[in-house]
């Protein structure tokens, strides 16, 4: 296959799952939690050096959609993590810890916390939440990248 081909595979990917991530949360009803659009950003990143590498098929631009596709798939574990109580997520997003706090600062930290909780998962299929299946699809994107960089480009 051709190093444009896989570059445009691997964008089309980071562009589907963000169109399903919104589609999720403008269609669904289910708004994201902070870590949901954390895991976002690479994904926007990658779309853009998608477009950037066919265009120029720079190593390095191919390198940086591997490393942004790799990067929402380690945000997307992180937060399947604190979905699974393994370990605790922000506190901006997560419930922590409350017996060590008066009854005053545990009542501004309920009415300080968000709606839309990191640590509860909105939705899953096949046993994976939405983060889990970012996390897995993520990955399989970066193989894409990543065959794309091993790929030897041809002359026009």
């Amino acid at each position: 296959m051709k190093r444009q081909n896989l570059v445009a595979l691997a964008a089309g990917g980071s562009v589907a799952l963000l169109l399903g991530a919104f589609a999720f949360q403008h269609l669904g009803g289910l708004p994201p939690c902070k870590l949901c659009i954390w895991q976002r950003y690479p994904h926007v990143a990658a779309i853009a050096l998608g477009a950037l590498a066919l265009f120029f098929p720079l190593p390095v631009l191919i390198a940086l959609g591997a490393i942004a596709a790799l990067s929402t798939a380690g945000v997307g574990a992180y937060h399947v993590g604190v979905e699974q109580g393994w370990w605790e997520g922000p506190t901006s997003c997560s419930s922590g810890a409350i017996d060590t706090l008066d009854p005053d600062a545990l009542f501004d930290q309920i009415m300080a916390a968000p709606l839309i909780r990191c640590d509860e998962i909105a939705w899953q299929f096949a046993g994976l939440s939405m983060a889990g299946w970012n996390m897995v699809l993520s990955i399989m994107i970066a193989a894409v990248w990543i065959a794309a960089l091993r790929v030897r480009p041809t002359s026009a």
